[in-house]
């Protein structure tokens, strides 16, 4: 709300920030809104799936904001086609997000049913979300790593590829460090907000993009 009201001296200078600031407010409200019916349907898959992406939309939204706010010193390089992998990349990003919480979600329901001490036996019968979900995680690797090989090899100056190659390490670690090891302390959480993060850094990513594309298109 705070960042909504600041916004609005922006107004005159650029539109964007003030309507997308106040967008942001209105998706908290209907997170909180939707939040409470995750918890009174006694956390029903589709609306828990439903609330995990709405907090994504919210994080883009937010970057947004910053993106369109900052003053750039740095600029990017442009590249045909890059917006659309980078595209492609956080779609598919979305889709294991959206794969991984259904197996969270299936995860509960066995901790339920057989109890939180026997952490050996939570996908001893996993759902198919979870073989497409650990399956599907090659794919995410090898797209951003060609998709980093784009980036230094013809010195675009996306440096927050970095960081996504980086979050990517560490997110494929706290898997297999669930799946072969039982689940070690805090590997869930870990995986959730690296998830997270990896989708804002390639949201950002995306931005910086398309901002390079209208430059050069400009010119």
């Amino acid at each position: 709300l705070i960042l909504a009201i600041v916004s609005i001296r922006f107004w005159k200078e650029n539109k964007k920030i003030t309507l997308f600031s106040w967008l942001v407010v209105l998706g908290m409200g209907f997170q909180a809104w939707l939040g409470a019916t995750v918890v009174y349907s006694v956390l029903e898959p589709v609306k828990i799936t439903t609330h995990m992406l709405m907090a994504l939309v919210i994080v883009a939204l937010l970057l947004y904001v910053i993106h369109s706010s900052e003053k750039r010193a740095k600029e990017f390089q442009y590249r045909k086609n890059l917006v659309a992998l980078l595209l492609l990349t956080l779609a598919i990003t979305l889709v294991q997000i959206t794969l991984g919480t259904q197996v969270r979600q299936f995860v509960d329901t066995q901790i339920d049913m057989i109890g939180e001490t026997t952490k050996n036996l939570w996908l001893q019968n996993a759902n198919w979300q979870f073989y497409v979900h650990r399956s599907f995680s090659i794919v995410v690797v090898l797209l951003n790593l060609l998709l980093a090989q784009i980036i230094y090899r013809n010195g675009l100056g996306y440096s927050k590829m970095n960081w996504v190659l980086l979050i990517l390490f560490i997110e494929v670690l706290t898997g297999i460090a669930m799946y072969y090891y039982d689940f070690p302390f805090a590997t869930q959480p870990i995986h959730l907000i690296l998830a997270s993060l990896l989708f804002g850094v390639q949201f950002y990513l995306v931005l910086e993009a398309f901002n390079a594309r209208k430059r050069h298109k400009s010119l």
